[in-house]
């Protein structure tokens, strides 16, 4: 039997261009002789469809669409769509999460999701409801055990959430002849590791194949990688499908695998998620003409600049350089180069007047006062004033550029870098920031960054001779705190045993993350390619107050200095 599977790209709420995205790809499997063709987890709506969900006359419109999905693909084979479903059992939530297999224009097979992820990015048991218990659905003579994204990951050793039923396990009960898991399952660093292992081990401990068929793309925050692929029953990979992009695979269970040819690096999978990121994000919401970002010439907006133009094609981005009284020759000249080598628009609008505007309207409120943060600010505030003002007068989409470090600790300033419509970098430290560039350079085979760029010490340019440094630490010592903080989650005393630093650095570092909540919470969306992102997926309060060594003293433990 030939099985494909259908790596596709839907766009939340979509339902007219995604209804004919499946039954074309349907037809594309047909032609290539499959009997079963399988798409993502909500393909029809899009993954995450979020309060959509709540909306009646959209579920409708998803009955409907599943009715014309029915009648539009080949009659003479099966196909799997993800779709919500309504509840009409009259208790528990309004929906489920199901996997619908249609043959001859009629559903022959339901399963519904058991597993409701409501950590991180994920919050289904808002709107679904569990299913029962888990049983395979007979089809051609199979016994299919057909689930659903967070049903595979109970079994994940050590288990990263804890479930008090695995649904594999369920399915197995029955004998299936495979398993197949249709996902929406996120992009983060190392993900296709922790799938491919997952996958082998569900493989090798109930002997047989496995199909998974993910979705691929980004929704606003969410990046999705694809990375469907089919184990056989001893965990081997037999057939992968290309990352980050659409792809149809083809799975005939009586001929030899196609060897895989991808092999991961997380430098080359974060430079491929967030050019998939930008893209997806001017594309499917379809109100810009073009992409506009700040460049400074440093090393964050040189990055943002062209990963963005590799996603939108240089046409489409437009690099603008805002000297001020105190910035250097190099933060235009390097603007300039990068732009000639991008082959993007480039245009330079000096703030001078503005800035000398505020500090004359000021004058009279701040005498007496020493400068400092705030005139230094004033700055960063017109330029983001003078790119919000593109953006309204042309259409076009603003990128923000602060990266994950300056993000984490409050070194951005509010209606100034973080002003935009996406934030290209917050979920990328400092230290991977110099990575991409590097990896950006060497995929061209020319330095599309300048070196300069690249060596000069980071500076927000806000006051004559200003580095980084002046305010944080090297950004190794940063990020090695930040990394462990955020996306490893660890506190204090383990990040101080593991690192070996200064205790009193590292506390200084985690109250600074901890009291600029609130600036997070006013900048725009960022793409997550971590296991922790701010944003969506990490949610915290701004008003709090907590001190870790009263927290310390509460639990017993060694109070701290």
């Amino acid at each position: 039997m030939k099985i494909a599977v259908a790596q596709l790209n839907p766009t939340v709420g979509d339902l007219q261009g995604n209804s004919q995205r499946i039954i074309a790809e349907a037809h594309a499997a047909r032609e290539r002789g499959a009997e079963l063709v399988v798409f993502p987890e909500l393909s029809v709506v899009g993954y995450p469809p979020q309060d959509l969900l709540e909306n009646a006359l959209f579920l409708d419109a998803v009955e409907r669409t599943l009715e014309h999905i029915a009648a539009g693909v080949p009659q003479d084979m099966g196909v799997i769509v993800g779709a919500p479903v309504r509840n009409g059992n009259g208790a528990g939530n309004p929906l489920y999460n199901a996997a619908l297999l249609y043959e001859g224009g009629t559903l022959v097979g339901q399963a519904t999701k058991a597993l409701l992820p409501t950590y991180d990015v994920f919050d289904e048991l808002r709107h679904f409801e569990p299913s029962g218990p888990c049983t395979t659905i007979a089809w051609r003579g199979l016994k299919l055990g057909l689930h659903i994204c967070e049903d595979m990951w109970s079994v994940e050793e050590p288990a990263a959430h804890r479930y008090d039923r695995d649904p594999v396990a369920e399915l197995m009960k029955e004998a299936p002849d495979m398993l197949i898991n249709i996902s929406a399952s996120p992009f983060s660093l190392g993900r296709h590791r922790v799938r491919s292992k997952l996958v082998e081990t569900i493989c090798r401990r109930h002997g047989v194949p496995f199909l998974l068929a993910n979705q691929v793309g980004a929704n606003t925050e969410i990046i999705f990688d694809g990375d469907s692929r089919v184990h056989a029953a001893d965990g081997t990979l037999l057939h992968c499908a290309a990352p980050f992009q659409e792809d149809l695979l083809l799975w005939d269970t009586d001929a030899a695998p196609t060897p895989c040819t991808y092999e991961p690096d997380d430098i080359a999978d974060l430079h491929d998620a967030l050019v998939l990121g930008i893209r997806d994000y001017f594309e499917k919401t379809g109100v810009f003409s073009k992409a506009v970002m700040g460049l400074s010439g440093g090393i964050d907006s040189a990055v943002t600049c062209a990963l963005a133009a590799e996603a939108l094609g240089p046409e489409r981005v437009v690099g603008v350089t805002m000297p001020s009284e105190i910035s250097s020759e190099g933060s235009v000249t390097d603007s300039e180069a990068l732009a000639r080598n991008l082959g993007i628009a480039f245009q330079e609008i000096p703030i001078k007047p503005a800035v000398r505007a505020y500090d004359q309207m000021l004058a009279d409120v701040f005498a007496g006062t020493a400068p400092g943060v705030a005139e230094e600010n004033i700055q960063s505030r017109a330029r983001g004033l003078t790119l919000m003002a593109l953006s309204n007068k042309f259409d076009y989409l603003l990128l923000s550029t602060g990266n994950k470090s300056e993000v984490a600790v409050g070194y951005v300033t509010l209606y100034g870098d973080t002003n935009g419509g996406v934030a290209v970098l917050s979920d990328v430290l400092k230290t991977r920031v110099y990575a991409l560039a590097e990896h950006i350079n060497a995929r061209a085979g020319r330095p599309v960054i300048p070196q300069n760029t690249i060596d000069k010490p980071p500076s927000a340019e806000l006051r004559e001779g200003q580095e980084d440094t002046d305010s944080l630490p090297p950004y190794e010592t940063l990020d090695a705190i930040l990394r462990r903080y955020i996306e490893e989650q660890q506190e204090l005393e383990q990040i101080v045993e593991e690192t070996g630093f200064d205790r009193a650095l590292v506390h200084d570092i985690l109250r600074l993350v901890d009291r600029n909540e609130y600036k997070r919470r006013q900048a725009p969306p960022g793409l997550r390619v971590t296991a922790k992102a701010f944003g969506m997926g990490r949610r915290l309060p701004i008003v709090m107050r907590w001190d870790r060594s009263v927290l310390r003293e509460i639990a017993g433990g060694v109070t701290a200095a």
